[in-house]
């Protein structure tokens, strides 16, 4: 008998359960509209697949083989993906009182973004099921992680992002092969134009939620921060949300490896994180809505979380509810005030996004979400130094100064 490798199911519809086959390239329901899930038959899963058997494979995101969508090794398209170090936070630690902080630092990702894990296997099951030509919109991050997979890939690829996105993702994009084109307007914008493109031509529209492989990768991450935590569970773990696809594929991991008997029921309470500025999940969890009503002229430094109308907001707010968690919306000073602290106490400069994670930490701390002696995991979801504007509005100017000759 040959080595199991996926035990990828059937397509389900997050919305109203409809059932699809997976054995050939998908969009939405087409009932309902809503975004498809990548479904496993765990019960399988987890008589052949045991966190013992991951502990000896390659330290990247496909050691979790059986739990994603690809069908074989021939399969994967890969640029060193996946197991990214989870850093201690000591200093900041004793700011809140906690026994444990740690930051999962996704900025050490091919391309510095979280968006390489969903690209990785997005990127793979397209090949796989025979697309060669894809669009995407996007926000800046996913638009390079994308290009440099697609070229990996020997596929063809069209960029939309907006006019206002950071210069060097477009940049890199371009670089990798992508066709890049730059509209006016939010991420939202972006992915609609994204969608006409893909409707006029004979693209495939790789969007967030518009495909159901790439939240396959993002996953990954809640997968590997329990290996890294020796299987035991933090108490919270504090994640940016701009589209909604990293808290989302966090509690998918947790309701996965809690079906496969890998954990106890116990799971770690997810707290979302938006700008003030653009936070469509935070007022619609304050609201005690399921549903989140577009956020009108979102604005903030923290670039990737500007969706004004997050395609799987439903599900965020899902995650945080069902988790007991929390949703809180943090300032662009806050923002910054956690890059200049994080960098000047533990020499770790976050993306603003990971650093609104960071922000959010005060908040929740006077808000009791928090409490002292917990262990907590924030995301840093890239690279502090891909949007100039945000490092340097964050640190302070330094003056050339004149020195006498000797």
């Amino acid at each position: 008998m040959g080595v199991l490798w996926s035990c990828l199911s059937r397509l389900e519809c997050a919305r109203c359960g409809r059932e699809l086959p997976a054995d050939r390239p998908a969009g939405l329901c087409p009932d309902c509209h809503g975004p498809l899930l990548a479904r496993y038959d765990l019960e399988a899963a987890g008589r052949v697949f045991r966190p013992s058997d991951v502990a000896g494979r390659p330290t990247s995101l496909w050691r979790y083989r059986e739990v994603l969508p690809v069908q074989g090794p021939a399969g994967v398209v890969t640029l060193g993906e996946g197991w990214t170090p989870l850093v201690r936070l000591d200093r900041l630690r004793e700011r809140w009182g906690l026994a444990e902080l740690f930051v999962k630092d996704e900025a050490r990702l091919p391309a510095g973004t979280v968006k390489a894990r969903g690209a990785a296997v997005g990127v793979s099951r397209a090949r796989e099921l025979g697309l060669r030509r894809l669009v995407i919109g996007v926000a800046g991050n996913a638009g390079a992680a994308w290009a440099a997979y697609c070229a990996r890939a020997g596929l063809a690829l069209t960029v939309f992002m907006p006019a206002d996105a950071p210069p060097g993702r477009a940049a890199e994009a371009r670089l990798a092969g992508a066709k890049v084109i730059l509209v006016d307007g939010s991420p939202d914008n972006a992915a609609s134009q994204a969608q006409r493109a893909g409707a006029e031509s004979e693209s495939f529209d790789v969007s967030a939620f518009r495909e159901p492989y790439q939240l396959e990768g993002v996953k990954t991450l809640g997968y590997e921060l329990y290996e890294q935590l020796d299987w035991r569970p933090p108490d919270a773990i504090v994640c940016p949300v701009g589209n909604g696809a990293v808290i989302a594929g966090i509690w998918k991991a947790l309701n996965e490896m809690e079906t496969m008997g890998w954990i106890p029921g116990r799971k770690p309470r997810l707290i979302g994180v938006q700008a003030a500025g653009c936070a469509p999940v935070v007022r619609a969890f304050e609201e005690g809505a399921d549903e989140c009503r577009p956020w009108a002229d979102g604005e903030t430094v923290a670039r990737e979380l500007r969706v004004t109308d997050p395609p799987a907001g439903f599900l965020a707010l899902q995650a945080i509810r069902e988790t007991g968690g929390w949703a809180v919306a943090v300032t662009d000073s806050e923002v910054r005030d956690a890059m200049r602290l994080t960098a000047s106490t533990e020499g770790l400069v976050l993306c603003p996004e990971g650093a609104a994670a960071a922000a959010a930490l005060d908040r929740l701390a006077q808000a009791g979400v928090v409490l002292p002696g917990n262990r907590v995991v924030i995301l840093n979801t890239g690279t502090g130094f891909v949007d100039p504007p945000g490092p340097t509005e964050a640190l302070p100017v330094v003056r050339p100064v004149q020195i006498p000759p000797l």
